[in-house]
């Protein structure tokens, strides 16, 4: 098999962990990987030492990549290579500025979308047009693949950051209690963070429970200040660009809209929600504060009817749980790269790509 070229193009730490074992599949057969950072919210002391960080446009056309893996809605057509979107989260539900689902676009700049699941598939194909211009290839989502095994050597391999130290999960609860984990988005519309920190404050210090409390990057750093002046020996606020250990050491995760719910909802564990947007049945929603205790009681028990209906949600939004879905994106890179030349030039979006172009500061158009 002829060597293949990845360029990985990111603009958050999150992106470590969903790109990570792909790379890992890449390199494990024999192929190049490179990373290239645009922006400036990613923390450069997060690459290893062996990885290979292109600086600017004119390294990108001197790797000459097959494939740029973005895990992002959008993406500039100007460099080489063809576009593959691998995600950086699951639908939760968000709408966009005219109320229509912000997940499922066809933005006209990814010549493969790699799906994480049946629902996804049918969404994006849904979007081919005839003659198609894109790939839509089910593969599961990477960032899972250390979720589901055992081998985290495609993993992030990052420590978790609690303020003044850097430690392990384990290392911080007792093991005799469940353990809670609070996850919020940023988005002060949909955020629970708010208003639901003096009720976590009060439940930590009943010590019933165990609590990890996680946050979206974006999230107001007054927010953040907020609870990490709550720990105590219940509570511990952590900061990592690596979730996958807090959802493998949480019995039970209370969230608002933000998609790492659904990551949790993966493992068949269940998710209670405050005032999400839109709760169905595998989430338990509740409307006020007060009634987060009981709501948190009765998740503990995994009652019949709410992990079907989990189940039943796991079957069509990523039913793969072998760890090898990096193999499956690069298997679809493949067959994409082969397509490449029956797939129809996407229509133009000469407003994005300028943008695109002004971030990246390349003007050359030939």
């Amino acid at each position: 098999m002829t060597v293949k070229k990845y360029l990985f193009f990111i603009s958050q730490n999150y992106s470590f962990a969903i790109l990570r074992p792909i790379q890992y599949r890449a390199l494990m057969r024999g192929d190049q990987v490179a990373w290239f950072v645009e922006g400036n919210a990613v923390d450069l002391t997060l690459f290893n030492q062996e990885e290979k960080r292109l600086v600017n446009v004119n390294d990108i056309f001197a790797f000459q990549p097959d494939a740029i893996l973005y895990p992002a809605n959008n993406a500039p057509t100007c460099l080489p290579g063809i576009n593959v979107a691998v995600f950086h989260g699951f639908d939760a539900g968000k709408l966009d500025k005219k109320g229509n689902n912000d997940h499922y676009k066809d933005r006209h700049c990814f010549q493969l979308y790699c799906t994480q699941g049946p629902e996804s598939t049918r969404e994006f194909l849904a979007l081919q047009s005839s003659p198609k211009s894109f790939n839509v290839i089910e593969t599961g989502w990477s960032a899972l693949d250390t979720l589901f095994t055992s081998d985290c050597a495609g993993g992030n391999h990052s420590a978790v950051s609690t303020g003044a130290m850097e430690q392990d999960p384990d290392l911080l609860l007792s093991e005799s209690k469940p353990t809670i984990l609070f996850c919020s988005t940023f988005s002060k519309r949909l955020s629970a963070a708010p208003h639901l920190m003096g009720k976590i404050k009060q439940l930590s210090e009943t010590g019933r429970w165990n609590w990890l409390v996680q946050f979206h990057p974006k999230m107001s750093r007054d927010v953040v200040e907020s609870y990490k002046n709550i720990q105590n020996d219940n509570l511990t606020f952590v900061e990592t660009n690596d979730i996958i250990p807090l959802l493998k050491k949480a019995d039970v995760m209370v969230c608002d809209t933000s998609s790492v719910m659904l990551m949790f909802l993966l493992q068949h564990k269940p998710v209670v929600t405050f005032k999400n947007i839109a709760p169905k049945t595998h989430l338990f929603d509740i409307k006020s504060p007060d009634e987060l205790e009981q709501a948190i009681g009765y998740a503990l028990t995994r009652p019949k009817k709410l992990m079907d209906s989990i189940q039943a949600f796991i079957d069509e939004v990523h039913p793969y749980r072998d760890g090898l879905s990096a193999e499956r994106v690069l298997a679809a890179i493949d067959q994409t790269i082969e397509d490449k030349a029956s797939l129809a030039a996407h229509p133009k979006d000469f407003i994005r790509q300028l943008k695109m172009r002004k971030k990246l500061n390349y003007w050359r158009f030939w």
